[in-house]
């Protein structure tokens, strides 16, 4: 005997539904899209930073005691990459420039991963430059200028008229290495502020091509002390310069 059930009431197979699954390939794009959006910020910042290192300013740290007081061992510095392609370079400027003469011993260079990550963070402005290829000095002479050590007081002469030097290290004697150069054009004539302890343009003499640093050589001119906190300033000078004329 054939039973009679509602329609209603007769068992149904369980329907499947594709909500679970697209809940579940909604959350996946969901994060797939935060983890392109999070990849993007960082290399638009990245691209940021390389701009700003290549063309605008770049951090370096000193490694060398040549600019004591001035800047110390450790110190970071902001060097302005617009000197000397936009802005000209003055005396009583502090410059950091490559070392094209070879002043400088062949740096010891790390080797690997560690190189690749090192010049890979160096490249995109996240750690300051090491000084290894590079020097920081003061600029004293312009093209055409006459500098010579030293007056009765131990001050440089630059364009006959005397300069008395603030900035320099205490003790620091300019007579320990007598000079009267004249700078050639296009050429800058840098010391460091700890006279007794910089091989600078001075310690160069004996081969005078080696002895004057070419402006196109400036990776730019400090603008800042940044780091440590306590030791931030600004180290140029050139109101010690004001009373120099031109060169003749």
């Amino acid at each position: 005997m054939n039973s009679y059930r509602p329609r209603h009431l007769s068992p149904q197979p369980p329907r499947r539904t594709r909500r679970g699954k697209r809940a579940r390939v909604s959350r996946s794009q969901i994060w797939v899209s935060r983890i392109a959006e999070y990849a993007a910020i960082v290399v638009v910042a990245l691209i940021i930073a390389s701009v700003v290192r290549a063309f605008l300013m770049q951090a370096f740290w000193i490694p060398s005691g040549s600019m004591k007081e001035t800047l110390s061992i450790g110190d970071n510095v902001l060097v302005s990459r617009l000197t000397p392609t936009v802005k000209e370079v003055h005396r009583g400027d502090v410059v950091v420039f490559q070392d094209e003469l070879g002043w400088l011993s062949p740096p010891t260079e790390a080797a690997g991963w560690k190189k690749t990550a090192e010049n890979t963070l160096i490249f995109v402005g996240l750690r300051p430059a090491h000084g290894d290829q590079h020097l920081i000095k003061r600029v004293i002479g312009l093209g055409g200028d006459h500098v010579q050590c030293c007056d009765d007081q131990g001050l440089l002469q630059i364009n006959g008229v005397s300069v008395d030097e603030p900035y320099l290290a205490p003790g620091s004697n300019n007579a320990l290495q007598p000079f009267d150069v004249v700078v050639p054009e296009g050429k800058l004539w840098v010391m460091g502020d700890n006279r007794n302890n910089s091989a600078d343009s001075r310690a160069h003499m004996g081969a005078p091509s080696e002895a004057f640093v070419d402006e196109n050589s400036l990776v730019g001119r400090v603008i800042a002390v940044s780091w440590p906190i306590q030791h931030w300033s600004n180290p140029n000078h050139n109101e010690v310069f004001a009373a120099v004329p031109n060169a003749y």
